[in-house]
């Protein structure tokens, strides 16, 4: 079980395996981040063994890395980029580690979330220079009896050591990832700031039909629980009230014909699409934990959409239309 480093065979090999490792954590973790609902597999457990799995092959890579710097024939440029690589990898399983645990949000003006996604991005951008430069490719012998013994022996340690941290280090978590949080944290998608509106003047308009904050009162309100799982890495269950969509809808005397989706938007601008099938099932709220929503929470109403991460909550909510746009038109994860 030996490995040799001596030759480009096991530098070309440790190369491959962490260029899968990385590629691999990459997508776990954007799927933990999008999807809401439970899934078969626990993607943050996979995306957990992956960057274990990292580093447990970080040593053999600071061989290969360290070789390479001795080389004087090596561009400068070519060095840099293994030191970025090294770098953003650190940095990317050290914020998810320390996330993890559920004693540490910030640090400085960021937050660890996006401490680690902006090392993940630059983690997988400096993997993709890595291997324009040096055009590593697989050759049949990496996939031979004692290569896929390797593999199996690093899959191995990487499960033991996601169990050790998960039972003396980690928090609980959700299948996403999030930590639990008691109380609700106010956020807000990308550079959307809180809104302060004034209630007299707010009214959402539902197709033809305008509902001021009384009139949404008056219509049949429901109390319930919905779990908040913000993609900033926190999780919050709550007691919301407010009025179905589809009841909402009806009460504005439907949208017409021809709608392939109702988009909701918010004062800021951002909006997102649901299908007819889902309008039963989401929430148009004016208040949470048994009163009225903050302003920081979206007041005067905000959308709830339990089994969706918080990007599908829209704050601020003034209109909701009828589109022909299908709800699948929209990118997983919002871009604006």
């Amino acid at each position: 079980m030996r490995v040799s480093f001596q030759g480009r065979q096991g530098a070309r090999r440790v190369d491959l395996v962490l260029g899968l490792l990385v590629l691999a954590g990459v997508l776990s973790g954007l799927a933990a981040n999008t999807i809401g609902v439970d899934w078969p597999l626990n993607l943050i457990q996979l995306h957990a063994a992956g960057a274990l799995a990292i580093l447990l092959v970080a040593p053999w890579k600071y061989v290969v890395i360290r070789r390479g710097l001795r080389r004087t024939r090596r561009k400068r440029a070519t060095k840099a980029l293994s030191l970025a690589l090294l770098f953003f990898v650190l940095v990317t399983i050290g914020s998810g580690l320390l996330h993890s645990t559920g004693r540490v949000e910030d640090v400085g003006p960021l937050t660890l979330m996006q401490i680690h996604v902006g090392a993940a991005v630059g983690a997988l951008l400096a993997v993709l220079g890595h291997f324009t430069t040096h055009a590593v490719r697989p050759r049949r012998t990496d996939t031979d009896r004692r290569a896929l013994l390797r593999f199996g022996v690093l899959g191995a340690g990487a499960a033991a050591a996601t169990a050790v941290w998960d039972t003396w280090a980690a928090t609980d978590r959700r299948f996403t990832g999030s930590v639990p949080k008691e109380k609700l944290l106010v956020t807000s998608w990308i550079d959307d700031g809180i809104q302060r509106i004034d209630q007299q003047a707010w009214s959402v308009r539902v197709g033809s039909a305008s509902f001021d904050l009384p009139g949404i009162l008056a219509l049949p309100q429901e109390r319930f629980t919905a779990v908040l799982d913000c993609t900033s890495g926190w999780y919050s269950s709550q007691q919301w009230e407010g009025v179905r969509l589809s009841t909402l809808l009806g009460a504005a005397g439907g949208l017409g014909p021809g709608w392939r989706s109702v988009e909701v938007r918010s004062i800021t601008g951002y909006a997102r699409w649901f299908g007819p099938g889902t309008l039963d099932h989401v929430w148009l709220v004016t208040a949470v934990g048994g009163g009225p929503l903050t302003y920081g929470h979206g007041y005067p109403a905000r959308l709830v959409a339990p089994g969706r991460r918080g990007f599908w909550w829209v704050k601020w909510v003034t209109s909701i239309q009828p589109s022909t746009r299908p709800p699948w038109a929209q990118s997983v994860f919002p871009l604006t």
